[in-house]
């Protein structure tokens, strides 16, 4: 029994733990837009400007700004829909 708690808790403390990042351009519009989304759903983000941190995109190779990392996953580039973006997120 003591396991499936421990499960429950680990999962719970995952969740408590998501770790989302805008990757953005300078001047990147739309940038704006998904700031704007993540601050009116409460959601913490990092931003990262790709022209300053280069290796990002070897690891997520974006070609529209801005690209939506959630647990060092690519889920979005360019603006999602809120309905779509409160989904992956899981509120």
């Amino acid at each position: 029994m003591s396991m499936g708690i421990q499960r429950k808790s680990r999962t719970f403390h995952k969740q408590g733990m998501m770790k989302v990042e805008i990757l953005t351009t300078p001047g990147c519009a739309n940038c704006s837009v998904v700031e704007k989304m993540f601050n009116e759903m409460k959601i913490p983000y990092e931003v990262i400007d790709v022209t300053e941190k280069p290796e990002y995109l070897e690891r997520y190779p974006i070609y529209t700004a801005p690209g939506i990392v959630i647990n060092e996953k690519l889920e979005f580039t360019g603006v999602p829909k809120k309905q779509e973006l409160a989904e992956k997120l899981e509120i």
